[in-house]
């Protein structure tokens, strides 16, 4: 197979959508769209998001050190897209899209009600990249929809018609093709 140099950029497919929402300090929620966010520890838990220094939440989430971030459905697409599109320096999107804002129990911080799962996370640690600076939060909170659940405690997206994101287009998650460990079920691990 040959292949061909590409031009330098971060091509890391597909990436989640997510809405991350944050208050600042004197009570005024904003939503951003984010697709640079992802896992960055288990223990104790942690996510990362990356925000460009020019964008209206960047500043909130830097005073305020919290932000959550909002798992959308394709049901959210529409608000998930417009938040990434729309500065809330114009535009109340809570209001705008007639959106649930709902005070986190744990920071304080609103969350997004329409959206499936919510993750309420206080900022422990921020790196200074150069166009974004990138906030590691601790999770502090999740908030799921009824139903979502499973018997064990854990969250089952079976039923959360989910999407994710491969510039400049949005993509539904298909069919379940594997399960965590099916490549050595059944067989010896040497270490």
């Amino acid at each position: 197979m040959s292949k061909i140099k590409a031009e330098l950029n971060n091509y890391l497919y597909p990436i989640p959508a997510v809405p991350v929402s944050c208050t600042d300090g004197e009570g005024h929620h904003n939503i951003i769209t984010l697709a640079w966010t992802g896992v960055a520890c288990g223990v104790p838990p942690m996510i990362s998001i990356a925000v460009n220094l020019a964008r209206y939440s960047h500043n909130i989430i830097k005073s305020t050190k919290m932000f959550c971030i909002n798992i959308p459905d394709t049901e959210m697409l529409y608000a998930t897209d417009y938040c990434g599109n729309v500065s809330g320096r114009d535009v109340n999107k809570f209001k705008e899209l007639s959106l649930t804002p709902v005070k986190g129990d744990e920071t304080g911080c609103y969350y997004i009600d329409e959206c499936p799962i919510n993750i309420e996370c206080i900022v422990r640690h921020t790196i200074a990249l150069g166009s974004h600076e990138l906030f590691i939060g601790e999770v502090v909170g999740v908030y799921v929809r009824d139903g979502i659940l499973t018997p064990e405690g854990r969250i089952s997206t079976d039923d959360i018609n989910m999407f994710a994101y491969i510039g400049p287009g949005y993509y539904s998650i298909g069919e379940k093709i594997g399960q965590y460990g099916y490549s050595v079920k059944g067989r010896s691990l040497k270490t």
